[in-house]
């Protein structure tokens, strides 16, 4: 009797037992399981992408580390050995051309989203729902982004020559590095207006404070935005991930509330 109870006493520690060395099997596995991709990305998307990559971590357990910035400028350090594993560009040249001279996964460029130009003043009832202020000239200076640099201010310079509009204004324009830093000149006032992208004015599905012409897509090429992993996300399981989630219907909906077509 003693020694039946000496032995039932003593399951339980076996059984702890077992757990720690199960658990200390698995978990470096399980661990093994999550990870990072080194994402860069294009300013115009920050806002969605924030959000994008904190469903993905809580969904995946992988984790997206962002970097936001002109497309241009990516190329440009992409290029010269930044540690980017993939790549979320405002159009569709960049990855293309990155996939050309070899610098990508083949099979994974694909667009994620169509953006949206628009015409915006941080001042109430400033912008027309025609965009005629740019034709009366009652403005000081008009932002955009580095058409060498950005698409959006490529998608603006576009938009200015169709209306006849570019050399009347080329004096009023002051040039951001991105489409986030023309924005902010908007937004702190050093600009009375600019051509931003929709996303940046979008809250809850419609523009926020201030006023704006959304530009008809006539105006200018369609700014196809493409996605695409870099040669160093090769053997990335999380950014193998990542592609696929960016295609998921939670996160189209998302963009399209940010004011994209898909």
């Amino acid at each position: 009797m003693a020694g039946n109870n000496d032995t039932d006493s003593g399951r339980p520690a076996a059984r702890r037992a077992a757990l720690v060395m199960i658990c200390a099997a698995l978990c470096p596995a399980m661990a093994a399981q999550a990870g990072e991709v080194m994402v860069a990305v294009a300013a115009n998307f920050t806002a969605p992408m924030q959000k994008i990559a904190a469903l993905f971590e809580q969904e995946s357990g992988h984790r997206a580390v962002l970097a936001f910035g002109s497309t241009g400028r990516f190329y440009a350090q992409i290029r010269n050995g930044a540690p980017f594993q993939m790549l979320l560009a405002a159009d569709d040249e960049t990855p293309a051309r990155l996939e050309k001279e070899g610098m990508t996964l083949a099979g994974t460029r694909h667009t994620y989203a169509v953006g949206r130009l628009v015409l915006w003043s941080a001042q109430a009832g400033l912008v027309d729902d025609k965009g005629e202020i740019l034709r009366t000239g009652h403005f000081d200076r008009l932002a955009i982004a580095d058409p060498r640099l950005a698409p959006y201010g490529q998608a603006a310079i576009e938009t200015l020559t169709r209306l006849g509009l570019a050399e009347r204004l080329k004096t009023r324009l002051v040039q951001g590095e991105s489409i986030a830093q023309a924005f902010q000149f908007v937004a702190t006032g050093n600009a009375a207006l600019g051509f931003v992208a929709l996303s940046q004015v979008m809250q809850d599905g419609q523009i926020g404070k201030g006023s704006a012409w959304r530009v008809p897509d006539t105006l200018h090429a369609p700014i196809r935005q493409d996605m695409v992993i870099l040669s160093g996300g090769r053997d990335n399981p999380a950014a193998a991930a990542l592609l696929r989630f960016m295609g998921t219907d939670k996160v189209r909906q998302l963009i399209k509330a940010y004011g994209y077509g898909s």
